[in-house]
């Protein structure tokens, strides 16, 4: 029963590798490598989740990082297959902007920004990627981003206005 679980579970998901990194420790005997994976995963249809793991075999860290990206999944609104406005995210000095894009546009993003795009299921985006180019603060800035996107419920509240006025 938990294995099919788990195989159902296996298939929802997809699983990018964003970044792998080698690193090597200069002991007594030589070099030691070990690797860190930054892995980005998501159902295409809202969730995404972010995972970092380490080892001192390549298939290893990329598991560790998947089992991570699993346990950290978070869930946004998308408007049809784009986002429903403009968000800037912030994580140390990257920041990166997000901005919903008429259909047919497609993922205008670099890197990390287009794989995390991809796996949360959004097809029609704009997005610029300012300050730092660490991968991984990259990535936190996008989802920082995407944390704090509201539904289209919630602006149409706070303006004061129904959503059929807002969109049609």
């Amino acid at each position: 029963m938990d294995n099919r679980k788990e195989a159902k579970m296996e298939k929802e998901f997809v699983e990018k590798l964003v970044r792998l990194n080698r690193v090597a420790k200069v002991v007594k005997g030589g070099r030691r490598f070990s690797f860190s994976a930054l892995v980005v995963v998501g159902d295409q249809k809202g969730k995404i989740g972010l995972g970092f793991g380490k080892a001192n075999d390549v298939s290893e860290a990329i598991k560790k990082s998947l089992d991570k990206a699993k346990r950290n999944i978070i869930s946004i609104n998308l408007k049809k297959n784009t986002i429903p406005h403009l968000i800037y995210g912030e994580y140390k000095s990257a920041k990166v902007m997000l901005k919903p894009a008429a259909p047919g546009t497609g993922i205008i993003a670099g890197g990390p920004v287009r794989a995390a795009l991809e796996a949360v299921g959004v097809s029609d985006i704009l997005s610029k990627s300012l300050g730092s180019k660490n991968t991984m603060n990259i990535l936190k800035a996008v989802f920082n981003g995407l944390e704090n996107l509201m539904s289209a419920k919630e602006i149409a509240q706070n303006r004061g206005k129904k959503i059929s006025e807002m969109w049609g």
